[in-house]
């Protein structure tokens, strides 16, 4: 294996390892892509690294690091990747080709060349696009109950949502908060009958059917939701601390072509091993299909991810 970049006839730079995407899977992969000697490069469109690891106000569940913000502990990350000299391109990538086992990495500005791929592009959740979302956004704003429900303790929160995971994050957050709203556009959910029964076991879980939340209100901090009934048109409000949205999440994948395959919600199918159905393209962290979005279970994936090219170089 090559340890530094070459020039291709083509003019292209190859690299050991290229890794698209700079959260926290991303720049695992690079910290322990580069303790094994591989050249690396992270490609990312976004200047700052982090990935959603950014919108968290106070990331208390990251052994040995508690009470720092999400922008901290992504600049730790980033010190740590380019401390071991892991290099970065601020770039978009359009495609990931093959030609004789070496994969062509396609972006807006160049074009690379390696052996080994991790895509670690990340996932993004909806959106419900009212007054307030953007704005106090890490500010009581949440979409990570498991991540932020402890902030949360002892006071009134709401959760949006009608799948299984706005009744698991409902019945989660009952055993911290004093009262949880949950809140649904239709008049049932779509998610398991055992969770719905939970919630409806739950007293201090109070569900609001046929409502949309229409504005979302606070001066430094969430303090109330406007909501809007779906039947009647009628508008009300309620006073909560805290806001979760469990309406969707989206695998970053769009605009990327030559991905490897892919489940029904789009995520790239791959193990703990995180490898896919093309030899040298792994995915790691919440691109790939996987139980629990986590911090420190992306990290693992990007450790994970450079065992697997290792094992592979093997052979």
């Amino acid at each position: 294996m090559k340890h530094e970049p070459t020039k291709e006839k083509s003019g292209m730079k190859n690299y050991d390892l290229i890794i698209i995407g700079n959260g926290p899977a991303g720049l695992s992969a690079a910290i322990y892509g580069r303790r094994a000697g591989m050249k690396t490069l992270i490609i990312d469109k976004n200047p700052m690294s982090g990935g959603q690891v950014l919108d968290t106000y106070e990331v208390d569940n990251y052994p040995g690091l508690p009470g720092l913000s999400g922008m901290e502990l992504a600049g730790k990350f980033r010190e740590h990747a380019e401390k071991l000299m892991a290099e970065f391109a601020r770039d978009t990538v359009q495609d990931i080709s093959d030609k004789d086992g070496i994969k062509i990495v396609t972006c807006e500005k160049e074009t690379y060349s390696t052996e080994n791929v991790i895509i670690a592009t990340g996932a993004s959740h909806r959106k419900l696009g009212v007054t307030g979302e953007e704005e106090l956004r890490g500010a009581g704003v949440s979409y990570c109950a498991t991540c932020d429900g402890a902030f949360f303790r002892n006071r009134t929160t709401a959760v949006v949502g009608g799948g299984d995971v706005a009744l698991e994050d409902a019945i989660y957050l009952s055993g911290i908060c004093d009262k949880v709203y949950l809140i649904h556009r239709r008049d049932k959910f779509r998610g398991a009958r055992i969770l719905q029964d939970e919630v409806e076991s739950k007293e201090n879980i109070e569900v609001i059917y046929d409502t949309v939340v229409n504005e979302i209100k606070g001066k430094d901090f969430v303090e109330e939701l406007v909501l809007k009934n779906k039947r009647t048109d009628e508008t009300s409000s309620i006073s909560v601390d805290g806001v979760f949205m469990a309406v969707g999440i989206l695998p970053n994948t769009k605009g990327i072509s030559g991905l490897p395959e892919t489940d029904e919600g789009g995520y790239i199918k791959a193990g703990e091993d995180c490898i896919t159905s093309i030899p040298g393209i792994f995915a790691a962290g919440d691109v790939r299909t996987k139980n629990l979005r986590q911090i420190v279970t992306a990290t693992a994936d990007g450790a994970n991810a450079i065992m697997s090219i290792q094992r592979r170089n093997l052979v």
